[in-house]
Protein backbone atom coordinates (compact mmCIF):
# COMPACT_ATOMS: atom_id res chain seq x y z
CA UNK A 1 0.00 0.00 0.00
CA UNK A 2 0.63 3.38 -0.73
CA UNK A 3 1.14 5.44 2.93
CA UNK A 4 1.65 9.19 3.64
CA UNK A 5 3.07 9.86 7.63
CA UNK A 6 3.15 13.57 8.58
CA UNK A 7 5.57 13.26 11.64
CA UNK A 8 7.59 10.65 10.07
CA UNK A 9 10.42 11.76 11.57
CA UNK A 10 9.86 11.73 15.11
CA UNK A 11 10.08 9.34 17.94
CA UNK A 12 7.22 7.10 17.01
CA UNK A 13 6.95 7.65 13.29
CA UNK A 14 10.82 6.81 12.49
CA UNK A 15 10.02 3.44 14.10
CA UNK A 16 6.91 3.04 12.25
CA UNK A 17 8.47 3.84 8.73
CA UNK A 18 10.68 0.86 9.60
CA UNK A 19 8.21 -1.30 10.11
CA UNK A 20 5.98 0.11 7.35
CA UNK A 21 8.83 -0.98 5.20
CA UNK A 22 9.93 -3.90 6.14
CA UNK A 23 6.34 -4.96 5.43
CA UNK A 24 6.60 -3.93 1.74
CA UNK A 25 4.43 -0.81 1.74
CA UNK A 26 5.70 2.37 0.36
CA UNK A 27 5.85 5.62 2.56
CA UNK A 28 5.49 9.41 1.80
CA UNK A 29 6.95 11.04 5.08
CA UNK A 30 5.82 14.91 5.24
CA UNK A 31 8.93 16.77 6.87
CA UNK A 32 9.74 20.21 7.76
CA UNK A 33 13.34 19.28 6.96
CA UNK A 34 15.25 18.67 3.80
CA UNK A 35 15.75 14.78 3.41
CA UNK A 36 16.88 12.92 0.27
CA UNK A 37 14.29 10.23 -0.56
CA UNK A 38 15.49 6.82 -1.37
CA UNK A 39 13.65 3.23 -2.10
CA UNK A 40 10.46 2.90 -1.16
CA UNK A 41 10.31 5.62 1.05
CA UNK A 42 10.17 9.36 -0.18
CA UNK A 43 10.14 12.63 1.57
CA UNK A 44 8.18 15.29 0.64
CA UNK A 45 8.21 19.38 2.70
CA UNK A 46 5.03 20.84 3.88
CA UNK A 47 3.67 23.26 6.12
CA UNK A 48 6.36 25.89 4.97
CA UNK A 49 5.14 28.54 2.47
CA UNK A 50 5.80 27.78 -0.94
CA UNK A 51 4.82 23.95 -0.47
CA UNK A 52 2.65 21.88 -1.96
CA UNK A 53 2.86 18.23 -0.91
CA UNK A 54 -0.36 17.33 -2.67
CA UNK A 55 1.45 17.80 -6.07
CA UNK A 56 3.59 15.01 -5.07
CA UNK A 57 1.50 12.47 -3.17
CA UNK A 58 -0.16 9.67 -6.25
CA UNK A 59 -3.25 7.38 -5.12
CA UNK A 60 -2.41 7.27 -1.50
CA UNK A 61 -4.02 4.41 0.55
CA UNK A 62 -3.80 5.58 4.23
CA UNK A 63 -2.80 9.00 5.67
CA UNK A 64 -1.05 8.59 9.08
CA UNK A 65 -0.97 11.60 11.58
CA UNK A 66 1.90 11.97 14.07
CA UNK A 67 2.96 15.09 13.34
CA UNK A 68 3.33 18.01 16.52
CA UNK A 69 5.51 19.55 18.67
CA UNK A 70 6.71 17.23 21.46
CA UNK A 71 5.02 16.82 24.73
CA UNK A 72 8.11 16.57 26.21
CA UNK A 73 10.10 19.12 25.13
CA UNK A 74 10.11 22.40 27.51
CA UNK A 75 8.54 23.93 30.01
CA UNK A 76 4.79 24.08 29.37
CA UNK A 77 4.34 27.93 29.78
CA UNK A 78 1.82 29.71 28.03
CA UNK A 79 4.37 29.91 25.22
CA UNK A 80 5.04 26.11 24.42
CA UNK A 81 1.24 25.32 25.08
CA UNK A 82 0.92 27.43 22.44
CA UNK A 83 2.75 25.64 20.39
CA UNK A 84 2.22 22.56 21.39
CA UNK A 85 -1.64 22.94 20.93
CA UNK A 86 -1.07 24.97 17.45
CA UNK A 87 1.43 22.52 15.96
CA UNK A 88 -1.73 20.11 15.66
CA UNK A 89 -4.15 22.14 15.05
CA UNK A 90 -2.26 23.36 11.66
CA UNK A 91 -0.88 19.98 10.85
CA UNK A 92 -4.36 17.85 10.99
CA UNK A 93 -6.00 21.48 8.62
CA UNK A 94 -2.80 20.96 6.17
CA UNK A 95 -3.72 17.15 5.69
CA UNK A 96 -7.93 18.01 5.73
CA UNK A 97 -6.96 20.18 2.95
CA UNK A 98 -4.73 17.78 1.16
CA UNK A 99 -7.21 14.75 1.31
CA UNK A 100 -9.97 17.21 -0.22
CA UNK A 101 -7.80 18.25 -3.40
CA UNK A 102 -6.61 14.40 -3.86
CA UNK A 103 -9.35 13.13 -7.01
CA UNK A 104 -8.53 9.36 -5.09
CA UNK A 105 -9.20 9.50 -1.38
CA UNK A 106 -7.56 7.46 1.21
CA UNK A 107 -9.51 4.48 2.81
CA UNK A 108 -8.22 5.70 6.37
CA UNK A 109 -7.09 8.58 8.40
CA UNK A 110 -5.19 6.73 11.85
CA UNK A 111 -4.87 10.38 13.95
CA UNK A 112 -2.49 10.26 16.66
CA UNK A 113 -4.04 10.97 20.31
CA UNK A 114 -3.40 10.66 23.98
CA UNK A 115 -4.99 8.89 26.84
CA UNK A 116 -4.79 12.74 28.44
CA UNK A 117 -8.12 13.35 27.62
CA UNK A 118 -9.23 11.24 30.31
CA UNK A 119 -9.57 12.80 33.70
CA UNK A 120 -6.63 11.83 36.19
CA UNK A 121 -7.41 9.77 38.52
CA UNK A 122 -6.53 6.92 41.33
CA UNK A 123 -9.68 4.92 41.51
CA UNK A 124 -11.28 5.10 37.98
CA UNK A 125 -11.16 3.10 35.16
CA UNK A 126 -10.97 4.35 31.81
CA UNK A 127 -11.70 2.40 28.61
CA UNK A 128 -12.97 3.98 25.21
CA UNK A 129 -16.72 4.32 26.24
CA UNK A 130 -15.84 6.76 28.48
CA UNK A 131 -16.93 9.88 28.36
CA UNK A 132 -15.66 12.13 30.74
CA UNK A 133 -12.83 14.59 29.15
CA UNK A 134 -10.26 16.04 31.64
CA UNK A 135 -10.38 19.55 32.03
CA UNK A 136 -7.30 20.76 31.85
CA UNK A 137 -4.34 21.76 29.32
CA UNK A 138 -3.74 18.43 27.57
CA UNK A 139 -7.37 17.04 27.74
CA UNK A 140 -8.86 20.27 25.37
CA UNK A 141 -5.40 19.80 23.56
CA UNK A 142 -6.73 15.84 22.77
CA UNK A 143 -10.10 16.48 22.78
CA UNK A 144 -10.04 19.23 20.00
CA UNK A 145 -7.37 17.25 17.85
CA UNK A 146 -9.92 14.43 17.57
CA UNK A 147 -12.45 16.69 16.84
CA UNK A 148 -10.75 18.37 14.08
CA UNK A 149 -9.24 14.80 12.29
CA UNK A 150 -12.74 13.53 12.60
CA UNK A 151 -13.64 16.21 9.95
CA UNK A 152 -12.17 13.89 7.59
CA UNK A 153 -15.73 11.61 7.67
CA UNK A 154 -17.06 14.14 5.85
CA UNK A 155 -15.23 12.46 2.70
CA UNK A 156 -16.30 8.92 3.69
CA UNK A 157 -13.16 7.90 5.39
CA UNK A 158 -12.78 6.19 8.20
CA UNK A 159 -11.35 7.72 11.06
CA UNK A 160 -9.25 6.64 14.13
CA UNK A 161 -7.68 8.10 17.01
CA UNK A 162 -4.44 5.72 18.60
CA UNK A 163 -4.86 7.37 21.97
CA UNK A 164 -1.58 6.63 23.27
CA UNK A 165 -0.18 6.33 26.74
CA UNK A 166 3.31 6.44 28.21
CA UNK A 167 4.94 5.26 25.02
CA UNK A 168 8.60 3.65 26.39
CA UNK A 169 11.42 3.24 24.16
CA UNK A 170 15.40 4.41 24.17
CA UNK A 171 15.45 7.27 21.22
CA UNK A 172 12.41 8.84 23.23
CA UNK A 173 9.31 9.27 25.06
CA UNK A 174 9.71 9.12 28.94
CA UNK A 175 11.77 6.10 29.69
CA UNK A 176 15.12 7.05 29.28
CA UNK A 177 14.91 10.10 31.71
CA UNK A 178 12.89 8.14 34.17
CA UNK A 179 15.19 5.19 34.21
CA UNK A 180 18.31 8.17 34.52
CA UNK A 181 18.49 8.35 38.75
CA UNK A 182 18.34 4.53 39.09
CA UNK A 183 21.45 4.45 36.65
CA UNK A 184 22.52 6.97 39.36
CA UNK A 185 21.60 4.49 42.51
CA UNK A 186 19.30 7.49 43.51
CA UNK A 187 15.81 6.34 42.27
CA UNK A 188 12.84 6.42 44.50
CA UNK A 189 8.87 6.69 44.22
CA UNK A 190 7.98 10.22 42.31
CA UNK A 191 4.99 11.62 43.59
CA UNK A 192 2.84 10.04 46.02
CA UNK A 193 3.83 7.08 44.33
CA UNK A 194 -0.02 6.08 43.95
CA UNK A 195 -0.50 7.62 40.19
CA UNK A 196 -1.60 5.33 37.69
CA UNK A 197 0.90 4.53 34.81
CA UNK A 198 -0.50 3.47 31.57
CA UNK A 199 2.52 3.03 29.54
CA UNK A 200 3.16 0.93 25.88
CA UNK A 201 6.05 -0.36 24.11
CA UNK A 202 6.71 1.73 21.59
CA UNK A 203 6.82 -1.44 19.46
CA UNK A 204 3.69 -2.44 20.48
CA UNK A 205 2.59 1.11 19.33
CA UNK A 206 3.54 0.91 15.81
CA UNK A 207 1.73 -2.79 15.77
CA UNK A 208 -1.18 -1.18 16.93
CA UNK A 209 -0.50 1.31 14.08
CA UNK A 210 -0.79 -1.35 11.49
CA UNK A 211 -3.46 -3.40 13.18
CA UNK A 212 -5.90 -0.18 12.78
CA UNK A 213 -4.71 0.26 9.19
CA UNK A 214 -5.49 -3.46 8.69
CA UNK A 215 -8.76 -4.09 10.84
CA UNK A 216 -11.88 -1.83 8.89
CA UNK A 217 -14.08 -2.33 12.22
CA UNK A 218 -11.52 0.15 14.18
CA UNK A 219 -13.19 3.46 14.05
CA UNK A 220 -12.72 5.92 16.45
CA UNK A 221 -11.10 6.33 19.70
CA UNK A 222 -8.62 3.18 20.39
CA UNK A 223 -6.70 3.15 23.48
CA UNK A 224 -3.06 2.50 22.76
CA UNK A 225 -2.02 1.24 26.44
CA UNK A 226 -0.71 -1.97 27.80
CA UNK A 227 -2.94 -4.52 29.55
CA UNK A 228 -1.29 -3.70 32.51
CA UNK A 229 -1.14 -0.42 33.40
CA UNK A 230 0.63 -0.21 37.03
CA UNK A 231 1.42 2.54 39.74
CA UNK A 232 4.12 4.77 39.72
CA UNK A 233 5.94 3.40 43.07
CA UNK A 234 5.52 -0.23 41.44
CA UNK A 235 6.81 1.27 37.99
CA UNK A 236 9.65 2.63 39.74
CA UNK A 237 10.57 -0.54 41.71
CA UNK A 238 10.38 -2.39 38.20
CA UNK A 239 12.84 -0.38 37.01
CA UNK A 240 15.15 -1.04 39.60
CA UNK A 241 14.68 -4.49 39.64
CA UNK A 242 15.48 -4.54 35.84
CA UNK A 243 18.95 -2.31 36.02
CA UNK A 244 19.57 -4.20 39.36
CA UNK A 245 19.83 -0.48 41.60
CA UNK A 246 17.72 0.21 44.25
CA UNK A 247 14.47 1.86 44.98
CA UNK A 248 15.48 3.97 47.78
CA UNK A 249 15.54 7.94 47.19
CA UNK A 250 11.62 9.64 47.24
CA UNK A 251 10.95 12.29 44.67
CA UNK A 252 8.69 14.44 46.64
CA UNK A 253 5.31 16.22 44.74
CA UNK A 254 6.76 20.14 45.09
CA UNK A 255 10.46 19.18 43.80
CA UNK A 256 8.84 17.86 40.10
CA UNK A 257 6.80 20.52 40.40
CA UNK A 258 9.78 23.43 40.64
CA UNK A 259 11.68 21.81 38.39
CA UNK A 260 9.07 21.03 36.02
CA UNK A 261 6.28 23.55 36.44
CA UNK A 262 2.72 22.66 34.83
CA UNK A 263 4.30 19.31 32.90
CA UNK A 264 5.30 17.95 36.44
CA UNK A 265 1.31 16.71 36.18
CA UNK A 266 2.40 14.12 33.41
CA UNK A 267 4.07 12.23 36.04
CA UNK A 268 2.39 13.64 39.45
CA UNK A 269 -0.94 12.84 38.04
CA UNK A 270 -2.36 9.22 35.21
CA UNK A 271 -5.01 7.73 34.45
CA UNK A 272 -6.04 3.85 34.82
CA UNK A 273 -6.88 3.27 30.86
CA UNK A 274 -7.58 -0.41 29.41
CA UNK A 275 -7.52 -1.12 25.71
CA UNK A 276 -10.61 -2.67 25.65
CA UNK A 277 -11.04 -2.09 21.84
CA UNK A 278 -7.71 -3.60 20.43
CA UNK A 279 -8.68 -6.84 22.89
CA UNK A 280 -11.93 -7.37 21.80
CA UNK A 281 -10.27 -7.34 18.14
CA UNK A 282 -7.93 -9.97 19.05
CA UNK A 283 -4.60 -7.56 19.21
CA UNK A 284 -2.05 -9.49 20.94
CA UNK A 285 0.74 -7.41 22.54
CA UNK A 286 4.21 -8.11 22.31
CA UNK A 287 5.29 -6.78 25.51
CA UNK A 288 2.14 -7.32 28.02
CA UNK A 289 3.79 -6.93 31.15
CA UNK A 290 6.37 -3.90 32.44
CA UNK A 291 8.80 -6.29 33.29
CA UNK A 292 9.33 -8.11 29.88
CA UNK A 293 9.06 -4.29 28.38
CA UNK A 294 11.39 -2.57 30.94
CA UNK A 295 14.36 -6.36 29.87
CA UNK A 296 13.63 -5.52 26.32
CA UNK A 297 14.59 -1.57 26.62
CA UNK A 298 17.00 -1.54 29.05
CA UNK A 299 18.99 -4.53 29.16
CA UNK A 300 20.47 -4.63 25.47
Amino acid sequence: MRIVIAGGSGFIGKKLTEFLLSEGHIITVLTRKDKKSSGNVSYVKWLEEGTSPENEIKNADIFINLAGVSLNDGRWNASHQKQIYDSRMKATDELLRIIAILPEKPSVLINASAIGIYPPSVNAVYTEDSLETANDFLGKTVHDWENKAKQVEAHSIRAVFMRCGVVLGNEGGALPLMALPYKWFAGGTVGSGEQWVSWVHVTDVVRAIAFAIENEKLSGPVNVTSPSSINMKDFGKTIGSVLHRPHWLPVPSFAMKMVLGQKSTLVLEGQHVVPKVLMEEGFEFMFPSLQSALEDLLTK
